[in-house]
């Protein structure tokens, strides 16, 4: 803990390596000169030696490429992640120089096949390169350090297949390539066996391989809702249950205990680096390796000794790690199985475990704890009972007895630690993921054995090809599908907002007390409980209203990229979303894994303490605006989704399927409506009463309202074009504003003198993705809302944006002014 608040400090105050050495010498020193200060010097020691290893491993300076987002360049370098690690194989991973790393994505032609890159082949492509970059929102996740840690500091995209050019020879290393051939080989052995069912082959992949890419996301949601998604990717359970499977094998085959664990560690250390060096994987190898290493030397086995050891070795190689929510997620589990779930078994099955082995052998009872003898004991002779009045064999009885009692104790026990995990990761699992599941408390004692039983079954069947081994694991997958599916029934849908700083801190408190007392101090334990309790309560429950201005009407353009999505907070309180974005495919075979509505607008929503939305706004039917919607309303449960005027195509449909599920009514707005809402006045301006969409969406289909509050009034018109701008010219619409939403992202399609002379907008908020490939926004239209004297802000270039109004004043701030400057 000590090492881990060191990392921390580093990141808090800015400290040379040198003053840090200085301060280590003198710990040591002052704890050779006074011996009673000999743990604070330790710890002081620790600390310090956090804060060197820290500064020692600052990132430095990012590579540079001489180019432009719009010039396209020649870039060669070597495969490090090849093309089957993806779902249709159009991307890979390219390295440049060392630790100099781009993910280059292929846009094949119809009927063109991507070529198949393995690691270590040099090629030339030919394309467009992009420095990684954030969403600039409060609370978004930081992919560009992500991307960082992966040396991955640039994107490409290639126009085809034909932008690749293989170079003759290899590159990379040997190791390398011999660990990727196994890998690819057994992609192609899962691939084979599951040919015609892309859901077991994907999580079949995912679950032996740790190869995620081919997993769609509705398949995993079930499990997500449960808290058993973590069966389903490589970590320290399948490390588990991978050792004890070969452990068993080898002890059959008559191999001794130590040579055993050691062939064992190292094919699991193999296994991982098959795996993708998953740092899950990596983090429980480590620790069967120094298992294996204390058995060596007959030490006793102490879980949080081996967490610490683990914990220190891998903060030293890489103290970023203390900031991945995987790290933290697994060191934590295992620390609350330790010290919560561990006292509770211990005076529990831990008590009468050791009385079942050998349970016949009487002279066994004088070598085991009284309790678990005399439990020995009465068990058999309940088991001669049981004879006398059933006329069976003392022994089979006695074997079935202990038979269900280990199945007893075994479920028990998953119990125990599944409900101290999902206390214990609480808090973690609230602000990473914004969830607490409930069934997973029943679920994980299931699924876990089940998908525990995929793993050596899997491998089974992959080294022997066996056609029935296989489908056996498939019904194990697929059962355990139908377990989560039943489960989720029963599941409270409930999305929580960031925890508040005070409650993140007294709950990690009385976890922490609550831990002391289960070793220390009966007297207080039951306190612990209730105060734990009650603030896991406060974090599920979550009793705290949004963060909005009461008596000011705010709109905040979220940044979504190359899209649309606008916060409405009115002076009541009420909340309303415009647009969820979303993105565009542009000519990809399968969705995008990013769910702008899910991974963006949401979180963002979270950091402002909202769980509940009044009114969403789906302006129009294209996929950079109403894309993420599905996600907003699975998370934010509006009463009502306004819409402007829509067909029925397959976007269409999916929203109104999330509607119809939650239960949100769909209003189709038209222009001509006007009425009070949240302290406001909305009057919708299109499209008209008598416009009839096309077969396929348009962007004048689009929603288009007016909001006023006092003295101010905000102008939000979706995607609408000249054509309609005219019209509401025409039949003398109220569109004069201090605030417009610019048409279009700023294209030149929109936003004409006309319209602008008659709006006259003192600020005009561009929604934009950055360096987007349309242009937008067109350089036209920047000059005439420069001539009509609007302040341009763009998410592109400041991100976030805010603007509020009390009535009678305007404020504004942005995501730029309030983001740290490396």
């Amino acid at each position: 803990m000590s090492f881990a608040a060191g990392i921390l400090l580093s990141h808090a105050i800015r400290l040379e390596a040198w003053h840090v050495a200085l301060g280590i010498g003198l710990a040591i020193c002052l704890r050779l000169a006074w011996r009673r200060v000999r743990l604070p010097s330790i710890l002081l020691t620790f600390l310090l030696g956090g804060v060197l290893i820290d500064i020692l491993n600052r990132p430095g300076r990012a590579p540079e490429i001489d180019a432009s987002s719009r010039e396209t360049v020649l870039l060669d370098g070597c495969v490090v992640e090849p093309t089957v690690f993806n779902q249709d194989h159009d991307q890979f991973t390219l390295e440049l120089a060392r630790h100099a790393r781009v993910r280059v994505t292929l846009t094949t032609k119809d009927g063109e096949t991507p070529p198949d890159l393995p690691y270590g082949k040099a090629v030339e492509i030919e394309g467009r390169v992009r420095k990684t970059r954030n969403f600039q929102n409060p609370g978004g996740f930081d992919y560009v350090a992500w991307s960082a840690r992966k040396n991955i500091y640039w994107t490409a995209s290639a126009r085809s297949a034909d932008s690749v050019k293989l170079l003759p020879g290899a590159c990379g290393s040997s190791f390398n390539r011999a660990i990727f051939a196994l890998r690819t080989a057994a992609l192609r052995r899962i691939e084979a066996m599951y040919a015609h069912d892309p859901y077991a082959t994907g999580m079949m992949e995912s679950i032996l391989i740790g190869d995620t890419t081919k997993i769609e996301k509705i398949w995993t949601e079930n499990f997500r809702r449960t808290g058993t998604f973590h069966a389903l990717v490589i970590s320290g359970l399948h490390i588990m249950v991978l050792a004890t499977a070969l452990l068993f094998l080898l002890r059959i085959l008559f191999v001794g205990e130590l040579p055993a664990l050691a062939i064992t560690t190292a094919i699991t250390w193999i296994y991982v680096l098959i795996a993708g060096w998953n740092p899950p994987a990596v983090r429980a190898a480590g620790g069967f390796t120094m298992y294996m290493i204390g058995r060596y030397f007959y030490r006793e086995r102490r879980i949080l000794n081996l967490l610490a050891f683990v914990g220190l070795v891998y903060l030293a190689l890489d103290p970023g790690e203390l900031f991945e929510a995987g790290f933290q997620l697994s060191f934590l589990s295992v620390a609350a199985i330790a010290v919560l779930a561990g006292p509770i078994l211990e005076k529990t099955t831990g008590r009468y475990r050791p009385a079942l082995p050998r349970i016949t052998e009487t002279r066994r009872d004088l070598r085991l704890d009284p309790r678990a003898a005399q439990f020995r004991i009465e068990l058999r002779l309940l088991a001669e009972t049981f004879s006398y009045y059933l006329k069976l064999p003392a022994h089979w009885l006695l074997s079935a007895m202990t038979g269900t009692l280990r199945v007893i104790f075994f479920i028990f026990d998953i119990a125990v630690v599944s409900t101290v995990m999902q206390i214990g990761l609480a808090l973690p699992m609230a602000i990473y993921f914004h969830r607490v599941s409930f069934s997973g408390l029943s679920a994980n004692v299931i699924i876990v054995p089940l998908l525990s039983l995929v793993v050596p079954i899997g491998f089974l069947a992959i080294f022997t090809g066996w056609p029935f081994v296989a489908h056996f694991a498939g019904w194990l997958l697929m059962l355990s599908e139908k377990v989560a599916h039943w489960h989720v029934r029963w599941e409270p849908d409930i999305r929580i907002p960031d925890p508040p700083l005070w409650l993140s801190i007294a709950f990690s408190a009385a976890i922490l007390g609550l831990a002391f007392t289960m070793r220390r101090s009966r007297a207080w334990r039951w306190s612990a409980i209730a105060v734990a309790a009650g603030l896991f309560a406060l974090v599920v429950i979550y009793p705290f209203p949004p963060k909005v201005t009461p008596g000011s009407l705010e709109l905040t353009a979220i940044d979504v990229g190359q899209g649309d999505s606008l916060l409405i907070a009115f002076p009541n309180g009420k909340l309303m979303l415009v647009d969820g974005g979303g993105v565009l495919a542009f000519g990809h075979k399968v969705k995008p894994k990013l769910d702008i509505g899910e991974d963006v607008v949401s979180p963002y929503l979270w950091t402002r303490s909202i769980s509940h939305l009044d009114v969403v706004v789906a302006t129009h039917a294209h996929e950079d605006h109403t894309g993420g919607l599905g996600a907003i309303l699975d998370n934010f449960h509006p009463p009502e989704l306004w819409t402007g005027a829509n067909t029925d195509e397959p976007l269409w449909r999916e929203l109104s399927r999330h509607a119809a599920a939650r239960g949100v009514k769909i209003v189709s707005m038209r222009g001509g409506r006007a009425f009070d809402f949240g302290g406001a006045r909305i009057e919708v301006l299109s499209p008209p009463e008598d416009y009839l969409p096309n077969d396929t969406p348009k962007n004048n289909d689009s929603l288009a309202f007016r909001v006023t509050y006092g003295e101010h009034s905000f102008l939000l018109t979706g995607d609408m074009e000249k054509p309609m701008e005219n019209r509401l010219i025409a039949d003398d619409k109220p569109l004069r504003a201090d605030v417009l939403k610019v048409g279009h992202h700023g294209s030149k399609t929109s936003s004409s003198d006309l319209f602008l002379d008659a709006v006259q907008p003192r600020f005009a908020i561009i929604s934009n993705g950055f360096e987007n490939s349309f242009g937008h926004p067109n350089r036209d239209v920047l000059d005439r809302l420069e001539a009509h004297h609007a302040s341009v802000l763009r998410t592109d270039t400041v991100g976030l944006i805010t603007i509020r109004s009390d009535g009678k004043n305007l404020s504004v701030s942005r995501f730029a002014d309030s983001a740290p400057h490396p």
